[in-house]
């Protein structure tokens, strides 16, 4: 091996997992903005009147392009010897997840930016954490501190006073006698979707290989977008899939925000314990919003400024929770399973 090389290797090891967790994170909370600004790159130059990068065509596209990159890194995963050791149940699991979390929660997320704006969407997305924790409570009989479980039902309330102090939109659906944005619920659902599949993964799908399940969920989440939008809307959707200006920014999307994103994410899990994690996690809020502000140019309204405070208030008090738990630990626990993390940085593209 050369010595340039040795010297790289060298380098990247002396990274300290934090730095790789916080550039995920930064990589992540961009995702949102930089979709709508593609989307609005699009709708500048538009192809017989249609949007060439449209949100179906970027989910599309954004998947095809981070399974080839993700297939080329975790290639030697999938091999003969790996798939012999999955049971029917796990390819159950497996293929619950892929639905939940590579097919629906983005599907979901990409049309609530479509019709509210992207604050919303990073804000009401932070219900993942709170139904993460309760399901875990609930049917996994985990232990939790009470610092955590307040924080949880803060975070909660934050996101609820978000969506409910909205402005009256034209379109709104009837929730508990309560009236709700159509993008809102969208990203409510997808937020709970992501949620549900942190479950799944904690339960059935530890001992899985990583590669195996990112290649699996980007691969099926794929095949299952494709085919329900080709039942609702028709072939005509996709059109423009072949574009080349869609697949030229796909190419660096999917590369940067899925497979760079990713790859700093798992390796700073790697590198890190549960507490770095988590508070590094909980900056992926300010994160979003920040993006939304120097990539849009969105600023917060005022049930953002409501809503967002209290959340910030609740990922405070959860924080103050998991340094309590690891200060009881005579040595911080390190990850059992990087999958089950996702829930602390939420959405992450496609």
């Amino acid at each position: 091996m050369s010595r340039p090389i040795i010297n790289a290797s060298s380098l990247t090891s002396r990274i300290p997992g934090r730095a790789y967790l916080l550039l995920a994170v930064i990589i992540f909370a961009a995702a949102n903005s930089i979709t709508r600004q593609l989307t609005q790159l699009g709708a500048r130059n538009l192809i017989d009147g249609r949007n060439p990068i449209s949100f179906c065509n970027v989910l599309f596209v954004g998947n095809l392009c981070a399974f080839i990159a993700l297939m080329l890194i975790y290639h030697r995963q999938w091999n003969t010897h790996s798939l012999k050791q999955l049971s029917w149940t796990d390819w159950l699991g497996l293929s619950g997840v892929a639905i939940l979390s590579g097919a629906l929660a983005p599907a979901l997320t990409f049309m609530a930016l479509d019709l509210t704006m992207v604050n919303n969407v990073v804000l009401i997305g932070r219900i993942e954490s709170p139904l993460v924790l309760a399901l875990s409570v609930l049917l996994l009989r985990e232990k939790v501190n009470r610092w955590v479980v307040a924080g949880a039902l803060v975070s909660f309330a934050g996101v609820a006073l978000t969506i409910l102090l909205q402005a009256p939109e034209e379109n709104r659906v009837e929730m508990g006698g309560f009236q709700v944005g159509t993008g809102e619920w969208m990203a409510a659902v997808g937020a709970v979707c992501l949620g549900v599949s942190t479950i799944i993964s904690k339960v059935k799908l530890r001992q899985i290989p990583l590669g195996i399940f990112i290649v699996f969920r980007t691969a099926l989440g794929s095949v299952v977008f494709f085919v329900a939008a080709l039942k609702f809307y028709g072939a005509f959707h996709f059109k423009d899939a072949f574009s080349p200006l869609l697949w030229q920014w796909m190419l660096l999307y999917g590369a940067v925000i899925v497979v760079g994103g990713q790859l700093c994410w798992f390796t700073g899990l790697k590198k890190s314990g549960a507490s770095d994690v988590s508070l590094v996690g909980s900056l992926s809020p300010i994160a979003g919003i920040l993006a939304a502000y120097l990539i849009l140019g969105e600023a917060p309204n005022m049930a953002q400024y409501i809503g967002g405070s209290i959340i910030l208030c609740g990922i405070a008090l959860n924080q103050i929770g998991v340094f309590r738990r690891s200060a009881e630990t005579p040595v911080a626990p390190q990850l059992s399973s990087a999958k089950e993390m996702d829930t602390e940085v939420g959405f992450k593209g496609v």
